[in-house]
């Protein structure tokens, strides 16, 4: 199993805006930065604002220590300038709410959506990981609807970690919260294929701890941490992430019952 000993997200500068992916809520884009690379663009002005940018940069980074395959993930900065040239009004008002700091997924051309039942199909043990990370990070869309999941280059690679963490969009007692059984995991797409998440638990988690979740929290940046935020400084708030993961984790044999009764039905 492959994960990262040290955690640096790199930033970036949008210089093209190439197109909107409708099929997306949020209205992210495809645009190309200053690496001459194209990424998937998710904006700090759509709907769920930063608190979305804050769970995908914390959940794919997390799915990356656990050995899965994730889009690298890099801080973008927009000047809206770039989007000139568009002429839907609902695209230029959100590039102008999203000017500074945003957050984009490498893009994986030639990428298909990932189908459970047709080739590669997931073994019991990658099932169960998978299921296991989105319970621990409360990610409610990896369902049959929104799998969430792309096959590039053979392989399976996650994306869309947005509507993970859920507790911080109401933030009160961010510490019960954390105990959590998460029962929507009976939703999972890949529920039904995998193996013991007991036994997923004795393998992953001994690959977090509270350590790697500060130098995780380190990468968010102030702008995202400041708006409706439960806490008067940045710090504390990122403090107040470590907290919430570091306990849920003490604690996943709470949603690890709760998926191993929901798979065995």
């Amino acid at each position: 199993m492959r994960y990262n000993t040290f955690i640096m997200i790199r930033t970036v500068v949008a210089t093209d805006y190439i197109h909107p992916l409708r099929e997306g809520g949020s209205l992210p884009a495809i645009v190309r930065a200053n690496d001459g690379e194209l990424y998937a663009m998710k904006f700090v002005g759509a709907g769920q604002g930063p608190k979305a940018l804050i769970a995908e940069l914390i959940g794919g980074e997390i799915a990356r220590r656990l050995g899965f395959r994730m889009p690298e993930v890099v801080l973008m900065e927009l000047d809206p300038a770039i989007g000139q040239a568009e002429p839907d009004q609902e695209i230029q008002d959100l590039l102008q709410s999203s000017a500074g700091l945003n957050l984009a997924l490498a893009f994986l051309s030639e990428s298909v959506a990932y189908r459970a039942h047709v080739s590669p199909k997931p073994t019991p043990e990658f099932a169960a990981r998978l299921v296991w990370l989105d319970a621990f990070i409360t990610n409610m869309d990896r369902t049959p609807r929104n799998v969430n999941l792309l096959v590039h280059q053979d392989e399976v690679w996650l994306i869309d970690h947005g509507a993970a963490l859920y507790f911080h969009h109401n933030w009160r007692d961010h510490i019960q919260q954390s105990e959590s059984r998460f029962p929507l995991i009976k939703e999972h797409v890949l529920l039904p294929f995998a193996g013991s998440i007991a036994e997923a638990d004795a393998e992953v988690k001994p690959l977090l701890d509270s350590a790697f979740f500060e130098q995780l929290v380190n990468q968010i940046p102030d702008p995202w941490l400041v708006i409706d935020s439960p806490y008067d400084e940045a710090d504390a708030h990122r403090h107040g992430y470590v907290e919430y993961l570091t306990h849920r984790l003490a604690n996943s044999q709470l949603f690890v019952e709760e998926a191993d009764k929901a798979r065995l039905g």
